[in-house]
């Protein structure tokens, strides 16, 4: 059986590129394209190697399959690799780059996702969908009916009574009615998969015990733990709490140089979905801080004594962040005290 030191695996829907080194100074190097079938006879005739892949939306299911194999399997950000292509842009320059990448003692690994987590995550991407699907539908619900004089309240809630007021309105047209009808159906079936969506998310929170200690945390309810727990599964990943926060773009983009020091706004890279979900919990809470006291109320108004208050918005999810990462490390319940009830 061959032996390698490293491989880097350029992924792709039917081919795939392979750059394996079996001597550190490169003497000795392997290119070839595999097709999909290809793929698991390569790896299954050489010896257990180091093989490296970019984190994109296969390479959870190729890690697993390949650490069945024996293999030690890794993933890393594509934008880590991408100072390594020397120049041009294709499948085996690409898998070059990732090779190299692989062996720099630097480099930042992605966990790979169990199945269960990758399912959650699609769950949460499809509710995510669906939610944007249904806003749109009300909208245009709303404007179309506004051009006939008929209106209602702001808010999800009010979709009701202004299909009710359309109902009953004999001056619309029969053209008219019919796309109220169709957008009311469209409506009703989207909040019936949502509601769907929402149980299967429910159930897998019931059955993670972290997901269950995340929720204990202010603000942080159902949607925020569980996707959170399935997309940091080892909290090991981050040497902090801060980047768990950079990951998630809430810390401010630095400009610094010569030794001075230059913050702008956070940098808004990494995952947007759980970013969203931090910022509208942060809100959440400056809406009850009256009704609350401890440290983290004494934290947040002093905070808003300086700053406007969408920038304490920013810097309290920018906390909750950490406090989530402490929970993920530690394993500890939230204190309670530090946002109790007055």
């Amino acid at each position: 059986m061959q032996q390698f030191i490293r491989i880097g695996v350029d992924l792709a829907k039917n081919y795939f590129q392979i750059h394996a080194l079996a001597s550190e100074d490169g003497s000795s190097i392997v290119r070839r394209k595999l097709t999909r079938a290809k793929m698991r006879e390569f790896f299954s005739r050489i010896e257990p190697c180091l093989v490296g892949m970019e984190a994109c939306g296969s390479a959870h299911y190729w890690a697993r399959e390949l650490k069945a194999m024996g293999h030690e399997a890794v993933l890393m950000p594509p934008a880590y690799t991408k100072p390594y292509v020397k120049r041009g842009k294709n499948d085996a320059v690409d898998a070059e780059a990732i090779c190299e990448a692989l062996s720099r003692p630097g480099m930042r690994f992605v966990p790979v996702k169990s199945p269960q987590q990758q399912a959650t995550l699609a769950v949460h991407r499809t509710r995510d969908l669906l939610v944007k699907q249904r806003t749109m539908s009300v909208n245009a619900l709303r404007s179309h009916l506004a051009e006939f004089g008929i209106i209602s309240a702001k808010g999800i809630g009010k979709v009701d009574d202004l299909l009710d007021k359309a109902e009953h309105d004999v001056t619309l047209p029969s053209a008219a009615r019919v796309v109220v009808k169709t957008l009311a159906q469209q409506i009703r079936e989207i909040d019936i998969s949502v509601d769907r969506l929402e149980r299967e998310i429910a159930e897998a929170h019931s059955s993670s015990d972290m997901s269950q200690l995340l929720a204990e945390i202010p603000g942080v309810g159902m949607l925020t733990a569980t996707v959170i727990d399935a997309s940091m599964p080892n909290a090991e990943v981050f040497r902090s709490g801060r980047d768990f926060a950079a990951w998630l773009g809430l810390t401010p983009r630095q400009n610094s140089s010569g030794g001075k020091q230059s913050l702008g706004a956070i940098t808004k890279q990494g995952n947007r979905y759980i970013r969203k979900l931090l910022v509208l919990a942060a809100t959440s809470l400056l809406n009850v801080l009256g009704r609350r006291k401890g440290a983290l109320r004494d934290w947040i108004v002093g905070l808003l004594a300086k700053k406007p208050a969408r920038l304490v918005t920013v810097a309290l999810a920018n906390k909750l962040a950490r406090i989530i990462w402490a929970v993920k490390k530690t394993g500890e319940s939230f204190r309670l005290e530090k946002f109790a009830k007055a």
